[in-house]
């Protein structure tokens, strides 16, 4: 980032605004009460004023009366205002009452406020072994060559079996007290981040939300171009990082399995003896039932953005169809007017319906049919000299035998072509046997038939005599 870059954050950002604000501290006090605190979302005006009127009650009795002298619900419609955007305000569906919830750039500056308190436990430790940990995962899931993954398999097995050993033996390394607590404040700050995102994410979609409201509001071509380039938003959000990734959570939350493995591990987080004493354990039994509610929340964004979207829609059609209508009665009721005062010369020119017109003399003459002499006589063929045992000479060539000879040669060799498969058994039937190989070449796919070489072929004849013929050459591989 440059100057300008920092200079334009400065001037637009709703999160360094709140920073700059003369009452940002009475302002993040609240909004740590309100809703990071007991880490609420989407609550009414009145349950606001009500913990506000708490937070100013204190402050003035300790700094006086004319501390924050302004009406609560002022300082709610203040910091939800549009120069403003620490606060969301909206309406939910048959209520009234609007409500309100932190956005994500309140949040963020809350977070860094938080972070500026300093820690007495700073978690370092169990970072090291979440880096190692996404690294491993990240190289070991991405290697293609199978070999190293099963190398990397074994080593960790062999590991899994040493520990085990190990545990047979008696000997069991337990966590200690200061590892156990660097990894609890490691999983409480990941939470706490995880449900910062989860606003990030319901904030653009509905900037998505807004920009299609906007597109639709003033869009001047026809309405299949606007659902073109609305469900061109719609899957661009859908398969970005951001989408895939949130789906991928979503669906591991929905998981019946995993739900219930997760929920397993948190209650026996809370049974180690070395977090006893710590007071965010009730915080990591809950984490679960605190991410449900934001992803359902972010969902329902969701769902309300392609609901509002085929409202808006329905609209314009309404609009456009009260337009037809408009003209069909502008046009019935300039039709009546002129009914009883016709104008004078031509009203109107209508295309008169015309019928085409064939004279008989175009019609062409008739043809008779020409009548087609077939000649039915059949002549009986003199067959007295013809051997009828010829017909009987039939034979059937085994494609089962021709295949085990394949067999029988690729079991000493990967490959090997038709001469080579007939030089070790050769040709009985003659062409016949030839063209089953060449059927049985065709259809597997462990056989290629290569036309721009030829290979030579002979067989022997039961009265003795030798036939050659030269084919295409065969080379039949071992299947895999």
């Amino acid at each position: 980032m440059d100057y300008y870059a920092i200079n334009s954050l400065r001037e637009n950002h709703a999160g360094w605004s709140l920073l700059r604000a003369q009452n940002a501290p009475l302002a993040l006090t609240f909004f740590m009460a309100a809703f990071t605190g007991p880490n609420q979302r989407n609550l009414g005006r009145q349950e606001l004023i009500d913990v506000l009127d708490d937070v100013l009650f204190g402050l003035r009795d300790n700094d006086g009366q004319d501390k924050f002298p302004r009406p609560t619900g002022e300082y709610l419609d203040d910091w939800a205002a549009d120069g403003r955007k620490w606060l969301r305000k909206y309406y939910v569906p048959g209520v009234d009452e609007p409500h309100y919830d932190l956005t994500a750039a309140a949040e963020d500056v809350i977070r860094w406020v938080e972070n500026l308190r300093g820690r007495d436990f700073v978690a370092t430790q169990s970072r090291l072994t979440s880096i190692f940990a996404v690294l491993k995962q990240l190289v070991q899931q991405s290697e293609t060559d199978p070999e190293v993954r099963l190398a990397e398999l074994q080593r960790q097995r062999d590991g899994i079996d040493a520990e085990m050993q190990r545990i047979r033996d008696g000997n069991i390394r337990v966590m200690t007290g200061p590892e156990a607590l660097d990894h609890l404040q490691q999983l409480t700050a990941l939470a706490r981040d995880l449900l910062s995102d989860f606003r990030e994410v319901e904030q653009n979609f509905r900037k998505l939300d807004r920009k299609v409201r906007e597109q639709i509001a003033t869009w001047d071509g026809t309405q299949g171009e606007l659902l073109e380039s609305i469900f061109t938003n719609q899957q661009d959000i859908s398969s970005s990082l951001q989408g895939r990734t949130f789906q991928g959570f979503w669906d591991y939350l929905m998981s019946p399995q995993l739900r219930s493995e997760l929920q397993d591990l948190l209650q026996r987080a809370t049974r180690i003896e070395a977090l006893a004493k710590t007071d965010s354990l009730d915080a990591v039994a809950n984490l679960h039932q605190d991410w449900l509610p934001a992803v359902e929340q972010t969902q329902a964004t969701v769902r309300q953005l392609s609901q509002q979207m085929r409202r808006l829609l329905d609209d314009k059609v309404f609009l456009e169809n009260k337009r037809i209508m408009q003209l069909i009665r502008s046009v019935e009721s300039g039709t009546l007017a002129t009914r009883e005062a016709p104008p004078s010369g031509v009203f109107m020119e209508i295309d008169a319906p015309s019928v085409d017109v064939v004279l008989p003399f175009e019609r062409p003459l008739y043809e008779p049919s020409r009548k087609v002499m077939v000649d039915d006589l059949i002549e009986t063929a003199d067959d007295g000299d013809v051997d009828a045992a010829a017909l009987f000479n039939q034979f059937h060539v085994d494609k089962e035998r021709l295949k085990a000879n394949i067999d029988a040669v690729l079991a000493e060799a990967d490959q090997a072509t038709l001469a080579d498969v007939t030089a070790a058994y050769p040709l009985s039937q003659g062409l016949a046997e030839i063209v089953g190989y060449f059927q049985l070449a065709t259809e597997s796919d462990w056989a290629t038939i290569n036309p721009a070489r030829s290979q030579h072929l002979s067989w022997q004849l039961a009265d003795g005599s030798v036939r050659e013929a030269t084919v295409e050459q065969i080379i039949f591989g071992r299947p895999a």
